[in-house]
């Protein structure tokens, strides 16, 4: 995303990979005879395409393209904690004493990482901040609406339908914001493939099946990794800069959401 979003935009990068990731899967289904059951599910197919995959995408598309990959990896950390409140109020999960405690330390490091160096603190470095939080709390009212509502569809057609939905809906973004051809090179097209292959069609097959099995509140520790290997992919492809604050802040959001998930 932070070599696409510039080059493509946010929508188009967002719906670009919705819509790679659909057709494979999509066509996958067909394949391995899953039924869709387009009548019965497109509802749950529209909600989370909506707030699972279109605005989340989209708002990390945005923030990419004004803060380093790193500080938005680490904010997706927050998954969890936002998760953890969710869960409280819908699904019936106690909020501890512990889970409060692994809140405010999740809080504590997004203050320290939203003002850690080499960005400059500004209005757009804000909204930017604001972006990756907003996907965030996104991502995890996702996670309660497959456990709570659509635990009964298979998580192939969940992730092709959610995906085809919002990508379609979506779609004329790639002819408004088209961007100049001669900005398509061979590290924007290997990027978009990886991101719509790799990073979302087979990543949301084992996401949706990790929440149907594990439940919600597991199932997104997977944020734990994230900005681990996307502060060593950044500094090693991107040559960003990794700050003793953000290490800090890191810290201080996986502490938390490992208290927040250890019950």
């Amino acid at each position: 995303m932070r070599i696409l979003a510039p080059v493509l935009a946010p929508l188009v990068t967002a719906d670009g990979r919705m819509l790679l990731a659909a057709f494979v899967l999509t066509l996958f289904c067909l394949v391995t005879k899953h039924s869709m059951e387009w009548r019965k599910n497109w509802y749950h197919f529209l909600v989370l395409g909506s707030i699972n995959s279109a605005l989340p995408f989209t708002l990390y598309a945005f923030a990419a393209s004004h803060i380093p990959a790193g500080y938005a990896s680490i904010f997706n950390a927050t998954v969890p904690l936002f998760g953890a409140v969710f869960s409280a109020l819908w699904l019936n999960e106690q909020l501890t004493s512990k889970k409060i405690v692994g809140l405010m330390l999740g809080i504590c490091g997004v203050a320290v990482v939203s003002h850690a160096g080499p960005v400059s603190l500004n209005g757009e470095h804000l909204l930017a901040v604001a972006a990756c939080l907003g996907a965030a709390l996104s991502l995890s009212l996702a996670a309660i609406y497959v456990k709570k509502f659509a635990t009964h569809i298979k998580p192939l057609p969940l992730a092709s339908g959610s995906l085809l939905t919002t990508g379609l809906l979506l779609s004329p973004a790639l002819f408004v914001y088209a961007p100049a051809q001669e900005k398509i090179n061979m590290t924007i097209v290997a990027s978009f493939l990886l991101l719509g292959l790799l990073c979302t069609a087979t990543a949301y097959l084992l996401y949706y099946r990790l929440i149907k099995d594990l439940g919600p509140t597991k199932a997104t520790t997977v944020t734990f990794l994230i900005p681990i290997f996307c502060l060593l992919w950044a500094t090693l492809f991107l040559g960003e800069c990794i700050t003793a604050p953000m290490l800090m802040g890191c810290v201080l959001i996986v502490s938390g959401t490992y208290l927040v998930m250890r019950a």
